[in-house]
């Protein structure tokens, strides 16, 4: 008789994996025990899903290497950072150590910057992302809106590098990547743009972000905005009335309960139309404003 342990199914794996991800209270833990299933084997979700069914077997070289991911996750090392991308709309993004990972919920904000500039009534209307960490919103316009100028301005050099390898990665010739200040960026384009969005840092300085993901792994110059988490925001606004056409759209992601503030600051420095979006959620989310 051989007294070798049965082989690991993906099935006993995954199963595992939920509940060390569980017991450490990682949110939606079946969902991410899949997700790191697929990336050791190299297949979809719904395909780990079918493979459970199918009683599959995992050689024990991906289940240690599994092991090491779950321990990994279980100490809130972000999903992201250890699969090294994360999906933003129709597109897979490198991410990992020094730049933001993009949310679900920005891809939301990122259609109304879309609908904007798909509104424009220019051959080739232009747009500007601020602060474009991975590069995800710029890298969204430039490929749903193809007919269109985009620009990616990021201050972070971490952040930046990620920016640029992902826009390389995604083959848009119509998107180019700029390293400088965001109250500096651009002044060529100056009266020209047609849409500016940004995703810029607006969490309070004392509100510390409950998620340890969040708190531990994104950059602190992605997350705070100073005392009351609008000091990029007053930043953008200025910049934005700047590069922006008369008649030009600005759209800002925020907190859910800053949409208030920030509609009060855009109309002090003389924007038009400010009103604030919700999300799929129905939290707000972003404030859209004329110039």
């Amino acid at each position: 008789m051989s007294s070798e342990a049965p082989a690991p199914t993906v099935r006993t794996l995954r199963d595992a994996t939920a509940a060390v991800l569980a017991r450490a209270g990682v949110p939606d833990p079946e969902v991410d025990a899949e997700l790191l299933v697929g990336h050791v084997l190299g297949v979809s979700r719904g395909r780990v899903q079918a493979l459970a069914v199918m009683g599959e077997e995992v050689s024990a070289d991906d289940a240690a290497r599994l092991r090491e991911y779950t321990e990994r996750r279980a100490a809130r090392e972000p999903l992201q950072h250890i699969t090294g991308v994360a999906p933003f709309r129709s597109l897979e993004l490198a991410v990992g150590p020094g730049v933001f990972v993009p949310r679900p919920e920005t891809e939301q904000v990122a259609q109304f910057a879309i609908d904007a500039l798909r509104a424009v009534p220019s051959p080739e209307p232009v747009a500007v992302d601020l602060g474009t960490g991975s590069g995800a919103i710029a890298i969204a316009l430039a490929t749903e809106v193809p007919h269109a100028r985009v620009f990616a301005v990021e201050n972070s050099p971490e952040a930046f590098v990620w920016a640029r390898g992902n826009i390389e990665a995604s083959g848009a010739t119509n998107l180019r990547a700029v390293f400088i200040d965001l109250a500096d960026a651009l002044p060529e384009l100056d009266g020209t743009v047609d849409v500016v969005i940004s995703n810029p840092p607006y969490v309070p300085d004392d509100a510390i972000p409950r998620d340890p993901e969040v708190r531990l792994h994104d950059p602190a110059a992605a997350l705070y905005g100073g005392p009351d988490g609008l000091d990029v925001v007053r930043i953008i606004s200025g910049v934005a009335r700047r590069l922006l056409r008369p008649g030009g759209t600005l759209v800002l992601e925020h907190g859910e309960l800053q949409g208030a503030q920030i509609r009060d600051l855009l109309t002090a420095d003389g924007w038009r139309s400010a009103a604030t979006q919700r999300d799929l959620t129905t939290r707000d989310r972003a404030t859209t404003a004329v110039r």
